[in-house]
C-alpha cells in the first residue's frame, strides 16, 4: 500500500513541475506585445492574471492567450479599423472581453468542457464596425461583452 501512494505522490508530483516547467518555458517563447495605443496587441497570461485597456484609434486586432491564468481586456475606448480580428485562446483560465459601443461582434467560438459568452446585442446602425472575435476554450472561460 505505501509503495503505490509513493508512487501516485511522485506521479503527482512530476506532473505539477512538468506543468510548471512548461509554464516557464512558455512565458520565455511567447511573451505580451503592444500597449495601450498599440493597433496590433498580444496579451498573454500564463499563470498570471493580466488587465489591459487599449486606447487604439485604429485598432486591428490580435491575439489572446490565457494558460492556467486570466485577462481583462477592456476594448472600450478604441475605434474599430475594418477587417479587425481577435483571436482568443483560453487553456484553463478566464479571459473577459468588453467591446466599444456601437460596433458588432462576430463570434465564432468553441467550447471544450468550458464555455464562451458572447452575445452582444447589434448596434441599430448597420453601417456599424465589425470586430470578428474567434474564440476557444478548453476548460475555462470566455466572455465578450458590452
Amino acid at each position: 500500500m505505501f509503495r503505490l501512494i509513493r508512487t501516485l505522490l511522485l506521479l503527482g508530483a512530476g506532473a505539477i513541475a512538468g506543468v510548471a516547467g512548461s509554464a516557464a518555458v512558455l512565458r520565455g517563447w511567447i511573451s505580451s506585445r503592444g500597449d495601450a495605443s498599440s493597433d496590433e496587441l498580444e496579451v498573454v497570461a500564463i499563470f498570471d492574471g493580466v488587465e489591459f485597456a487599449s486606447r487604439s484609434t485604429a485598432f486591428r486586432g490580435g491575439r489572446v492567450l490565457a494558460w492556467f491564468g486570466g485577462i481583462s481586456l477592456d476594448l472600450s475606448g478604441v475605434t474599430l479599423a475594418p477587417g479587425a480580428e481577435l483571436d482568443v485562446r483560453s487553456l484553463f483560465g478566464g479571459i473577459s472581453i468588453t467591446v466599444p459601443a456601437g460596433c458588432r461582434v462576430e463570434s465564432h467560438a468553441r467550447a471544450v468542457v468550458g464555455g464562451v459568452s458572447a452575445s452582444v446585442p447589434d448596434p441599430d446602425d448597420p453601417g456599424a464596425p465589425v470586430l470578428v472575435v474567434r474564440a476557444l476554450s478548453v476548460i475555462g472561460g470566455i466572455a465578450v461583452e458590452r
